[in-house]
């Protein structure tokens, strides 16, 4: 049960934690701000989504997974790994967000609150297997 915790919970997990926040943090700021611009709300999830997922790019490789690219090339491959994944769960939020805002009328800002934590689960599983994994 120990082994599992600490595999669990570590610092990788923990500054997972922090940037899966701020991002969030960011795309909610983001979405609020262009929503009360008069933007429709899957534009403005859209928008939101670009700016946070560049945000969470850089504070995952840089600070979570401490990834080191050694080439443009590697460093192009991770790029583009990060948002093809990052589509996929796009794609979640996207359709998560229409059938509950837009078809059933629920409230937008908890609807999204709770595709979040959804999102940052699969995000995290994508980052570590897929765009940020060890050779």
């Amino acid at each position: 049960m120990t082994r599992l915790i600490k595999k669990v919970v570590n610092r990788e997990t923990i500054a997972y934690i922090i940037a899966g926040v701020l991002t969030t943090i960011v795309n909610f700021i983001s979405y609020e701000g262009l929503y009360r611009l008069g933007i429709p709300n899957l534009t403005a999830n859209a928008i939101a989504w670009v700016i946070a997922v560049t945000f969470a790019y850089i504070v995952n490789k840089k600070q979570v997974f401490l990834s080191k690219s050694e080439t443009v090339t590697e460093e192009a491959t991770k790029l583009s790994k990060f948002f093809g994944a990052r589509l996929i769960t796009l794609v979640v939020e996207q359709i998560g967000m229409f059938v509950f805002i837009d078809v059933l009328g629920f409230y937008r800002l908890l609807v999204k609150a709770a595709i979040a934590v959804i999102v940052i689960i699969l995000n995290y599983l994508f980052s570590k297997i897929f765009v940020f994994n060890q050779k």
